[in-house]
């Protein structure tokens, strides 16, 4: 083999290599925020395989609905990721629906890229989700609690569009919600905490609470169901209750949620149904997409109505 052709053999080795390297750069968990519009509202893209293998992934919020989809017939092509995303066509089915393609760019530590849905365009930039290494440890104490809703005002929330907020009441000292109300956020931002929530539902009733803005335990009529990615009590979409611990609907329910970090641990009615489950990602009702900052406390009211009767948050401290 002649010197030239050992130094094109090389050189074309060294390319191919950078190539790689520079795929491998998709790889990881990336926090999202459409732009236009859509900046009201958070999204999420996870990535592995790049410039290695079969490219797989999921995203949060960049189709109609907030489950955890999966996406498809992924491809590099000049540095651009190519992608599709999959969605099942009903909890359970087994047919499968392909949404429009997205397409994303990585420069450093950002991304940007735009998705087309049901024939509308949007674009979208992000950043990597934060390493978030602090651990629910036993070292963590309550500090001043903070009530959030006590029955007799509503001074510590509006809503996501702060002329949407009389959407939302107190109606017998209960917060009441409206039929496809905004969403209520906390005026509040909370990062580790405990946080107590008694509701009632109606039946068909499905709702969430929003902690740090980003990550959803829904909320929902489920009596007497097996334990489900979307029933009561669960990281929605994401990991289930490990028992289905609903009280029928019309019933007050109790629900502690404990958060530090990316730890949770989560009991209703008495029973633990979560215990250190680690929260991966958003999930449906992202609104606050800076991960690595404290968020707000938000209620989910276009789904049915729910009745609180209290809100009370404990920051937890070193």
């Amino acid at each position: 083999m002649s010197n030239d052709m050992l130094k094109t053999l090389l050189i074309g080795a060294l390319l191919a290599g950078a190539a790689f390297a520079a795929d491998a750069d998709f790889n990881g968990r990336w926090m999202i925020q459409p732009q236009g519009a859509d900046r009201d509202r958070a999204a999420w893209l996870e990535i592995s395989g790049a410039g290695s293998g079969k490219i797989s992934g999921s995203v949060v919020g960049m189709q109609s609905g907030g489950q955890v989809d999966p996406i498809a017939d992924a491809r590099i092509e000049g540095g651009e990721l190519h992608f599709q995303v999959d969605r099942l066509a009903g909890v359970g089915a087994k047919q499968r629906m392909t949404h429009s393609p997205s397409t994303a760019r990585v420069h450093g530590d950002q991304i940007e890229g735009k998705s087309t849905v049901g024939g509308k365009t949007f674009t979208w930039k992000g950043r990597r989700a934060p390493v978030i290494d602090e651990k629910d440890d036993g070292s963590w104490k309550h500090g001043d609690p903070v009530v959030l809703f006590g029955g007799k005002t509503m001074t510590h929330w509006q809503a996501q569009h702060p002329e949407r907020t009389k959407e939302w009441s107190i109606q017998d000292g209960l917060l009441v919600n409206s039929p496809h109300a905004d969403l209520l956020v906390s005026k509040d931002k909370f990062w580790n905490f405990e946080l107590l929530v008694v509701f009632l539902v109606k039946p068909g009733m499905n709702s969430g609470i929003g902690l740090r803005g980003r990550y959803e335990i829904q909320i929902f009529d489920d009596y007497g169901e097996e334990p489900s990615l979307h029933g009561n009590g669960a990281l929605y979409s994401r990991v289930p209750p490990s028992v289905n611990a609903s009280k029928p609907a019309g019933e007050w329910q109790t629900m502690l949620i404990r958060l530090v970090g990316r730890d949770l641990t989560v009991t209703l009615n008495g029973q633990e149904i979560h215990d250190k489950t680690l929260v991966e990602g958003f999930t449906a009702m992202a609104t606050d997409w800076h991960e690595d900052q404290p968020g707000p406390i938000t209620i989910q009211g276009d789904h049915g109505q729910i009745q609180i009767r209290k809100i009370v948050v404990t920051p937890l401290e070193r």
